[in-house]
């Protein structure tokens, strides 16, 4: 059993940045791929950004490509979301998970077994 916890959520202008991170207790998730969701309201739930079990191989979704960043650290047990010129429709609620059955980014949210409760970001015109 693993328990994912994010933190970084926040209220923020169009144009800033945050940092999301997801911090890992419980059974290890160094080898499990990783990824990030968020879920509008009235919105089915979106994939966002996906990291391979070394930090080599990463998935983005084209809506944020080229402005967030998905990073991982396996000794301290964090995945990090940085997000940059964030947009009033990249307002979500940004959950972390991890996917035990592959070593790889993936973008298929059937591969992830195990999900933090979410942290809120909103970004505001």
């Amino acid at each position: 059993q693993a328990q994912l916890v994010e933190s970084g959520g926040g209220l923020v202008q169009a144009g800033g940045s945050l940092r999301l991170s997801c911090t890992a207790s419980g059974r290890t998730i160094s080898y499990d791929g990783m990824g990030w969701f968020r879920q509008a309201p009235g919105k089915e739930r979106q994939f966002v950004a996906s990291i391979s079990w070394n930090g080599v191989g990463t998935i983005y979704a084209d809506s944020v490509k080229g402005r967030f960043t998905i990073s991982r650290d396996n000794v301290r047990k964090k995945v990090d979301l940085k997000m940059n010129s964030l947009k009033p429709e990249d307002t979500a609620i940004y959950y972390c998970a991890a996917a035990p059955r592959t070593t790889q980014a993936t973008y298929n949210a059937q591969e992830y077994d195990y999900w933090g409760l979410g942290t809120q970001v909103t970004v505001s015109s």
